[in-house]
């Protein structure tokens, strides 16, 4: 049903199989500003931004405070829903990483759901720094209807994104590979390609390399195309 040139990531956010799996280390990882608006969002440069959204408790600030080994630096909050700002955080002084709010807490009254909604989607869709956008699913879930539709909505709109399985170790045995695959096998049923995915675990620093080299190869194509 979908066509490839629609809803394939750019090329760029592949893998190159030609090169030996780089590593990052992180040396600093700073808050920058947080935002109310996206058109507030900061002047990052030309240096490439990566966000990371998912549903309320999908457990994105304990993967953020994970990757960038900051205990505290992206606040959990005791609160599903309770983040209402676009955060910018700066690493290595190179890349940006932003923490976006949660999408799909029912307990918002409609005002507020309408403010969240234009507030991710104008980011989503108007910021042209946004290089990647990880999609981060509860990996103990059966394929939520709203993820699913989130990235449907990626897809017609051209988003450049990877998905990130949460919650790794929370699952029982067995369970993990066939949740992850029952969600890739729902997407393969419109889309002709699927984006990036990786699988982590927040307490375990599961998947913390392979994304953090994954984000090294995508600085460093968009480098050399650059000259």
């Amino acid at each position: 049903m979908k066509s490839a040139g629609a809803n394939v990531p750019p090329s760029y956010l592949f893998p190159l199989l030609t090169r030996k799996n780089r590593k990052m280390e992180i040396k600093t990882a700073e808050f920058l500003v947080s935002s109310s608006r996206a058109d507030q969002c900061p002047d990052v440069n030309g240096k490439p931004e990566y966000a990371f959204i998912g549903r309320s408790n999908v457990g994105k600030s304990s993967l953020i405070n994970m990757l960038t080994r900051r205990k505290g630096l992206a606040m959990t909050s005791s609160t599903p829903g309770k983040t209402m700002l676009v955060n910018h955080f700066i690493i290595n002084n190179e890349w940006y990483l932003v923490d976006l709010p949660g999408y799909g807490y029912a307990k918002r009254g409609k005002k507020e759901m309408e403010k969240l909604s234009n507030l991710i989607s104008h980011y989503v869709c108007d910021r042209e720094e946004l290089t990647c956008l990880f999609v981060l699913i509860d990996s103990r879930l059966k394929p939520q209807k709203i993820d699913l539709e989130f990235i449907e909505w990626l897809g017609e709109e051209g988003i450049p994104f990877a998905i990130v399985f949460t919650k790794a170790d929370k699952n029982k045995a067995g369970e993990l590979r066939k949740n992850v695959d029952t969600f890739l096998n729902t997407l393969k049923e419109t889309w002709e390609e699927l984006p990036p995915h990786f699988i982590t675990s927040s307490e375990k620093g599961l998947g913390r390399n392979e994304l953090l080299a994954y984000i090294e190869e995508v600085n460093v194509s968009i480098s050399e195309s650059r000259g």
